[in-house]
């Protein structure tokens, strides 16, 4: 590491935008450069997982050495087994958390520099999701599912919350007050009634297709600036990893044209019969507004506004990143489709007192979470040593039958590499015989012989449950023999 501590200092100096925020830059180079790079071990003797050093048996490389080779043997670097390397290296952005960002920001460089190879463009350093500004913590009793939040209001509302709360390097204290307060102002209040008011006018007043005759007025020119401008603002604030930033202007435009509706007054225009054209202007102006929002918010809430674009006619070509700086995008006669709300409102109060008491008792969770959470909860700590008593091996089968006297054995003659033995799994309402003889499969060999339906068997066979269903695992590409670690 030492070698390369001046060729770093001077990379991360010339490139300013390497590391962001500055603050983490300055951390790096503070902490870690100006006192002076210390060489690193690249390998572990107190433990015996992992890859192996070739020419000391006894030692075991490092963890985040092997790890961060992984970036680019992935994708090819130095194997034949994949040919990407060229395509995707080096990469556009790291992001990574806070508290692995020295190895991202300075060992994963050297590493690099070793091997001549360029380093990613850009390290994006995000902070923590705390829980009313304390770390979750099982003991402390805040931890929040994700499935349950995902179940009562959608995934695309959640990332939209959290990506909208976090700054870039900073840690975001998560609250459902905070989450509900947002999900109501910007999704239910901000976008989804912009999009429910404007396709309701359509159909009110045009039956849902728009005249095509057009007559301009006053505030239009102001929503069609925000609008054909907003996309470069949006680039820019992705281009520096300030998703939040990005966010925030998106939603500025819908403010705008929540605005506009105010400022222009449809249901007045509407009253009189010679203003159709200038009606249709204003609704017009509304679509296409919200179809550059909605296009540009496709990227944080990908479910969700597909079925936005939808109600307002916009078709795959019309919703096009390339359009996004373009007004007049949408046909002059364009149809609306009303669909559901998009973001129905939430009462707070009551919302509140539901999800504590979730967090608080494990209520409401999705039966998926639930089984897991008891499962893992149930299941006792075991030490490495523990571990390495089972012996796990890739066996093939070479015969499989059905256990006279039971529906649910299946009886199989398995090589294990050195002989055959017999083995029984109660798997016989998941497979037939047939579908799994020449198959390669997991055996725990070392498994204490017992009896079943009068047949010894020496060993199990290795599957995952999952619900109802069950897969045994198969490792068709591995030698019989192979050792599992």
């Amino acid at each position: 590491m030492s070698k390369y501590q001046n060729k770093l200092m001077e990379y991360i100096e010339s490139h300013p935008e390497f590391i962001q925020p500055e603050s983490r830059k300055n951390e790096m180079v503070n902490n870690f450069l100006k006192p002076g790079l210390q060489d690193l071990c690249v390998s572990r003797t107190s433990f015996t997982w992992g890859i192996p050093v070739e020419f000391d048996p006894g030692h075991i490389v490092y963890v985040w050495i092997d790890a961060l080779s992984n970036y680019i043997s992935a994708l090819g670097y130095k194997n034949e087994k994949f040919d990407e390397f060229d395509k995707y290296w080096p990469a556009d952005v790291h992001m990574v958390a806070k508290d692995i960002m020295r190895f991202h920001a300075i060992i994963w460089p050297a590493m690099l520099m070793a091997l001549d190879l360029p380093l990613p463009k850009h390290l994006a350093v995000h902070g923590w999701i705390t829980f009313n500004g304390q770390k979750m913590s099982k003991s402390l009793g805040n931890v929040v599912d994700p499935f349950v939040l995902g179940e009562r209001y959608g995934a695309d509302a959640i990332r939209y919350h959290i990506l909208r709360e976090m700054a870039l390097g900073a840690d975001s204290s998560f609250s459902n007050e905070i989450m509900i307060n947002r999900i109501n102002s910007d999704l239910a209040n901000g976008l989804g009634n912009l999009v429910s008011r404007t396709v309701a006018m359509v159909q009110k007043y045009f039956g849902g297709t728009l005249p095509t005759e057009r007559e301009s007025g006053e505030f239009d020119d102001d929503l069609i600036e925000t609008a054909t401008s907003l996309r470069a603002k949006v680039d820019d604030f992705m281009d520096k990893t300030q998703l939040q930033n990005a966010l925030a202007e998106i939603f500025k435009l819908v403010s705008r044209a929540n605005k506009y509706i105010d400022e222009t007054a449809p249901w007045v225009i509407a009253k009189d019969e010679t203003k159709k054209a200038r009606l249709a202007t204003v609704l017009y102006n509304l679509l296409e507004a919200i179809r550059i929002a909605c296009t540009l918010l496709s990227a944080f809430m990908p479910t969700t506004m597909p079925k936005a674009l939808e109600q307002i006619g916009a078709c795959d070509k019309c919703a096009g990143y390339e359009n996004c700086d373009k007004f007049g995008v949408l046909p002059a006669d364009v149809t609306v489709h009303k669909g559901d709300a998009l973001f129905p409102r939430i009462d707070v109060e009551k919302e509140i007192e539901e999800l504590n008491s979730i967090i608080k008792n494990n209520e409401g969770e999705s039966e998926e979470t639930k089984a897991l959470r008891e499962e893992l909860e149930g299941v006792a700590q075991i030490g490495i040593d523990d571990f390495a008593k089972v012996d796990l091996r890739v066996c093939e089968v070479k015969t499989c039958e059905p256990v006279k006297k039971s529906k649910k054995l299946l009886q199989f003659t398995i090589f294990d590499g050195v002989k055959d033995r017999t083995v029984v799994s109660g798997i016989a309402n998941y497979y037939k015989p047939d579908e799994l003889i020449g198959k390669k499969i997991i055996l725990v060999q070392n498994l204490k012989p017992a009896k079943l339906c009068g047949v010894e068997s020496c060993g199990m066979i290795l599957s995952a449950v999952h619900g109802d269903d069950l897969k045994v695992v198969f490792v068709d590409n591995m030698p019989v023999g192979s050792k599992i670690c």
